[in-house]
């Protein structure tokens, strides 16, 4: 297909119904994306699926128009909740916070009040496109949380499209090479205050 005849992504809140309808298209866009091997979907659903009932659930797609007679396809997904003191991700960060030299009260004020990044993916088809910029500014748009905090894999260089993003938009350093449990990569934990100002590029 010619990339002028191409329909323009879309992008367009997901109720949690609909979140939960294309569950299976978004984690396909979600191993592609981070380049898993193929079965790491199933693990991660009931994951997903818990997520969108906790406090402040937002979800977020990019969507390709079908041709006549075929529905959308999702490009893009970006979802995330508010943070709380008993979610595992937060007690994790909490925890790197304090072995990289932050004192407790800090630790706690920037934990204090924020909307969690959870995921951010755009299948590789449709990268090179600023889908992720459009996707996380919806994320983000109106958020009555005063920080917005994420993690992402540790990168050399932060030589790759997801750091760039997360830079262009104002995210600074909360921990560097942390290592989740459970997971042998070093990550970074960025944060940004809210609200985003001035419109999406």
């Amino acid at each position: 297909m010619a990339v002028e005849n191409t329909p323009a992504p879309v992008v367009v809140d997901l109720s949690v119904a609909e979140f939960r309808a294309r569950l299976d298209e978004a984690l396909g866009i979600y191993v592609a994306a981070m380049d898993y091997p193929r079965g790491t979907e199933h693990h991660r659903a009931p994951m997903w699926s818990e997520h969108v009932t906790r406090p402040g659930w937002r979800g977020v797609a990019a969507t390709v128009p079908g041709t006549t007679g075929e529905a959308d396809r999702l490009v893009g997904i970006a979802y995330g909740y508010r943070g709380a003191p008993h979610q595992w991700w937060h007690q994790q960060v909490y925890s790197g916070m304090r072995r990289s030299g932050w004192s407790d009260n800090d630790a706690r004020s920037v934990l204090d009040n924020y909307v969690e990044l959870t995921e951010l993916h755009v299948h590789p088809s449709a990268q090179g496109h600023r889908l992720g910029e459009a996707l996380l500014w919806r994320f983000l748009d109106d958020r009555p949380e005063s920080t917005a905090l994420l993690s992402t894999p540790e990168i050399d260089g932060e030589d790759n499209r997801a750091w760039r993003l997360y830079r262009r938009l104002g995210f600074r350093d909360i921990i560097r090479n942390f290592t989740f449990t459970g997971d042998s990569r070093p990550f970074a934990v960025l944060g940004r205050a809210l609200p985003l100002t001035g419109p999406p590029a």
